[in-house]
Formats: C-alpha cells, sequence, structure tokens
C-alpha cells in the first residue's frame, strides 16, 4: 500500500533493536509545538511552562533550524499551555497538535522507546511536519490494534517525521488508512505498507533506522565477498 497524496496504491507486495523503558510517568494529554524559528521557539517555551503546571517531556533544536516543545500533563494544563504556545508563536509556528488523550505508546515514542518489530507487516507513514505526524499515529494506534516501533521526529530528517507500525496485514493497512487520513495533502510524504516484511531487513530496523547505525547484515544464501571477485590478491 502506498499513498502520496489522495489516494493508495496496492503493492503485491540496555542493546539496539530492543524497547527500553523511557522511566515517564502516564499523563493524560499530550501537546507539541513546532516553531520554525529557535528564538521564538525559546520564547514560547517559557511562556509555555509559566501558563501551567505541566510536564515539559523535552525542547529544543532540530533540523532544519525549528524548535520543538512536548509537553504533558492534566487535559486542562495542558489545553491552557498549548493555547499559550500558539498565540507566542508570534507568526512562526509552523505546526502544532494537542492530544487531550495520548495513547501511552505515542508518548513513550516520543521520549525515545523503541519496540522490536514482531509481526508479518510493516507500515511506514511519512510526514512533512512532526506534529502532523503524532497526531495521525496517536488515531492509528487507537483505531487498530497494531503496535508502534518507532517514531522519529526530524532530526537527520530534514524536519520530516515517520512512524513505524507493526501488526497483521489488515490491521496495518487499516493503520495507514486512518493515521493517513488525518494528514493534510500538502503535509504528507508518502506511507507505504509491506505484507511480509524480509527477515534480514526486519533485523536492521530493529538495530535502528539510522545508516550510519546499520551493521553490515549476511543472510544464508547471499553471495560473499569471494565470490565476487574481492579480497583476491593474485
Amino acid at each position: 500500500m502506498e499513498r502520496s497524496g489522495a489516494a493508495f496504491k496496492k503493492q503485491k507486495d540496555s542493546p539496539p533493536g530492543m524497547p527500553r523503558e523511557s522511566g515517564a510517568p502516564r499523563h493524560p494529554a499530550l501537546a507539541l509545538l513546532e516553531y520554525e524559528s529557535v528564538a521564538i521557539g525559546i520564547r514560547a517555551a517559557d511562556a509555555i511552562v509559566k501558563r501551567a503546571p505541566i510536564a515539559l517531556l523535552k525542547s529544543g533544536t532540530v533540523h532544519p533550524g525549528h524548535y520543538l516543545v512536548l509537553i504533558a500533563g492534566s487535559v486542562a494544563s495542558v489545553t491552557e499551555s498549548h493555547a499559550t504556545g500558539v498565540e507566542a508563536g508570534d507568526g512562526r509556528l509552523l505546526d502544532e497538535v494537542l492530544l487531550p488523550d495520548a495513547h501511552e505508546e505515542v508518548t513513550s515514542a516520543c521520549l525515545g522507546e523503541r519496540r522490536p518489530l514482531e509481526r508479518e507487516a510493516l507500515g511506514v507513514l511519512e510526514t512533512r511536519t512532526v506534529a502532523t505526524l503524532l497526531r495521525a499515529a496517536d488515531a492509528a494506534v487507537k483505531g487498530t490494534a497494531v503496535r508502534i516501533s518507532e517514531i522519529r521526529l526530524a532530526d537527520g530528517l530534514g524536519g520530516r517525521a515517520f512512524v513505524l507500525f507493526d501488526g497483521i496485514v489488515a490491521d496495518v493497512e487499516a493503520a495507514l488508512e486512518i493515521g493517513s487520513a488525518r494528514v493534510p495533502y500538502d503535509r504528507l510524504v508518502t506511507c507505504t505498507l509491506m505484507p511480509r516484511l524480509d527477515a534480514t531487513v526486519r533485523m536492521a530496523l530493529n538495530g535502528g533506522t539510522r545508516f550510519g547505525a546499520c551493521d553490515p547484515l549476511a543472510p544464508a544464501g547471499a553471495e560473499a565477498a569471494e565470490s565476487l571477485g574481492f579480497g583476491d590478491d593474485g
């Protein structure tokens, strides 16, 4: 399944990779504000924290020169602080999301928790902004039986974001439908379904999605370097 706009097209087809505990308490509400100015973002973060007794889960710079503020707490407090952050954007707020009943997996994935891919199918949803991705991921995981394996936000992605959904084919397909429906047309990069994920690719993804962190993998039957003419001094 692939969607790069209005319609899907079906295709015929602690160690790295293991979950880690985020250690963060469970908060009912979650909000993220994405500013295209670092200076405005820092000023907004100050106003957000002063407005209500919320938890500042994360804040800081991301590619390409944006500033993210991730907060959590009671619905009332997060709603107040979110509104303050929107107002403090001064025209430099790129995107925002308020999730009054955020799914626990969205919160933990935002804080860096990763779960190994274990089921048959993989779904990837990619967006141009971070806040939009969280809105889509939250709706998808609430509406289906998929699990979130990983969420990547902005850094190393030129400001884009993506989520990996793990589950059986029908559930992953439904998750992509639900999630992509929450993404405005101009903010969707693409989403794709791999109904039978290759075991080697699964192993690579479980080790992390960053190119520089990927270890070489040689599945059974792979051509050896010697058979390709490498490593022969003669």
